[in-house]
């Protein structure tokens, strides 16, 4: 198998920034929906989105939670109603259907991403599914602090409870416990885990 160089390497990521500096971009607003085009997918430059349907009966199932560099859009998915929820300010690029082509290692990452958190959405007991959850979130969305990984994405209980099909409570005492135990640490509405090194 043949590897690209780092001179091949080089050009494709000139060739993506020069690509996105050249696409039209979108600013959106915590909590503000991405509105629904079938014609352009959006990669995100900065910020957090989560995409969600709900049931008959008006419960929300998140589909997943994507960063800076991941591509989302409403030609990826067939669940109806399908929704893109801003979490946090988010700039965007649009990129038409004859650019899709070039991300095809975004486009990987995404189906890559959805796989890993379907596996963590049917573990059990719910402990570990809500443990794995907030290493997976911890690796999409973490920074390294002193004190270990703090997940920078305000998510509230609820949401956490939404996308692992079981209640706020149950999230709350859960999280409780993590902290009791010395497995995280709460900073200002927001969890640092303590990963072992």
């Amino acid at each position: 198998m043949m590897y690209p160089s780092s001179r091949t390497q080089n050009t494709l990521a000139s060739n993506k920034s020069n690509l996105s500096a050249n696409l039209p971009q979108r600013l959106f607003t915590r909590r503000e929906v991405i509105p629904p085009r079938n014609d352009v997918l959006w990669r995100i430059e900065r910020g957090a989105v989560r995409t969600l349907t709900w049931s008959e009966d008006g419960t929300f199932i998140t589909l997943g939670y994507w960063g800076s560099g991941d591509l989302i859009g409403y030609p990826l998915s067939r669940v109806k109603p399908y929704q893109i929820e801003c979490l946090t300010s988010v700039e965007v690029s649009l990129v038409p259907p004859h650019h899709w082509h070039q991300d095809v290692h975004a486009l990987m990452l995404h189906i890559q991403q959805a796989e890993e958190l379907l596996s963590i959405v049917h573990r059990k007991p719910i402990s570990l599914r809500l443990w794995q959850f907030l290493v997976w979130l911890s690796e999409k969305f973490g920074r390294d602090v002193e004190q270990g990984k703090l997940i920078d994405l305000n998510i509230t209980h609820q949401e956490m409870a939404e996308v692992l099909n079981t209640t706020r409570v149950t999230v709350t005492r859960l999280l409780q416990q993590f902290e009791e135990e010395g497995n995280l640490i709460r900073h200002k509405r927001r969890i640092i885990l303590r990963l072992p090194k």
